[in-house]
């Protein structure tokens, strides 16, 4: 059994581990390239999603290289990516590739159900082995979002900024090749110095953006552009609203043992504006955009795959929170016919708004 799943950002590190720990052969798809996403449009709906078309072309990919055994999350909740494994499946199908494809949903209480994927997965395994494997896995998650915040809050400071984006780089790849939690946390700590050697701007205050939407286009850099490798270059501080290891304790059924403090004071926070689950991330991101403001940042980039719904909902909601609040809000569908050029041109021109806004109120103060 050849087990592949699909790219989400930097994913496949930790995965992969988990999965080689567990005593499975993995295929991992190559990393997407424009290859990926013309065949998952040439194969998928038209309506589909820009994740559900990837999805698609990561498994062809895997599939033609010899994987038989995808591995798929699930879903809850009036959002698609709880269809995306079913539809993915027969999609496949009908392309007339032969494999297997286990669906892990949401226990949601019903553990016989997720055990039963497990025990598919896996067959018979100690319960001592699934959690050495989860240690190395999980650390490897923590690591690389360590890394991500790092490259993230040190870009904007840095005289070549570009240096920024060699150095996270290269902590993947230590992260990649750790072979346990020790070289783990030795690559963080190579990553930190490395950061800590490159030349600073004096006396600079970058601008601060929030970065908000749903989890696929925010994690995965082919889909959004590299925005905040953009961003971080045209001098901002970048924060994202969520991370790999989020993702990993929310999806991979740890989240019975999550500190849910976080999640109430967003939902909290969006209520005057949306006070019910929409499916996806949407919820999320009103809220985030309501603590983002109330935390002094300059601006938030609203992200979703068009025609997401969730997403649809929460940049219809967003215009009103930016006058209340009085924060800019750019919010980017994106799709396989968003262009690099238009793209970088919005966002330079929400920067130099943001830059505007900073020297009038400066003025005023």
């Amino acid at each position: 059994m050849k087990v592949t799943f699909p790219h989400m950002g930097t994913m496949s590190i930790a995965v992969k581990t988990l999965l080689i720990e567990l005593g499975l052969e993995v295929v991992l798809p190559p990393p997407i390239t424009q290859k990926t996403l013309d065949l998952g449009v040439k194969n998928s709906p038209e309506f589909a999603c820009l994740p559900l078309k990837l999805n698609i072309g990561n498994y062809i990919e895997a599939l033609e290289t010899g994987a038989d055994m995808i591995i798929m999350g699930g879903g809850i909740g009036p959002c698609r990516f709880g269809y995306y494994g079913e539809v993915q499946k027969d999609i496949l199908r009908d392309l007339g590739y032969d494999f297997n494809m286990v669906i892990f949903e949401p226990p949601q209480g019903h553990w016989r159900e997720f055990y039963k994927s497990l025990k598919l997965l896996l067959g018979n395994i100690s319960w001592t082995k699934v959690y050495t494997a989860w240690k190395k896995g999980w650390a490897k998650a923590q690591a690389l979002d360590q890394i991500s915040r790092l490259t993230n809050q040190s870009r904007p400071y840095l005289v070549k900024r570009k240096e920024a984006t060699k150095i996270y780089k290269r902590g993947l790849k230590l992260i990649d090749q750790a072979q346990n939690i020790s070289e783990t946390e030795a690559a963080i700590k190579r990553i930190r110095t490395d950061f800590d050697s490159l030349e600073r701007i004096e006396d600079f205050q970058p601008l601060k953006v929030g970065l908000v939407g749903e989890i696929y286009v925010i994690l995965e850099p082919f889909t959004n552009l590299h925005i905040e490798e953009k961003l971080g270059e045209l001098g901002v501080l970048v924060d994202r609203s969520i991370y790999l290891s989020e993702w990993i304790e929310e999806h991979l059924y740890l989240g019975i043992f999550r500190d849910n403090k976080h999640r109430n004071h967003i939902q909290e926070l969006a209520s005057p504006y949306l006070n019910h689950f929409v499916g996806g991330h949407g919820l999320e991101s009103v809220g985030e955009t309501v603590m983002y403001a109330k935390e002094s940042f300059d601006g938030v980039v609203h992200l979703g795959p068009f025609t997401c719904m969730p997403e649809i909902i929460a940049q219809s909601i967003l215009p009103t929170v930016s006058k209340d609040l009085d924060i800019p809000v750019l919010s980017l569908s994106l799709d396989e016919h968003t262009g690099d050029a238009g793209y970088i041109t919005r966002l330079e021109a929400f920067v130099d708004l943001l830059a505007r806004k900073e020297e009038k109120e400066e003025l005023i103060v």
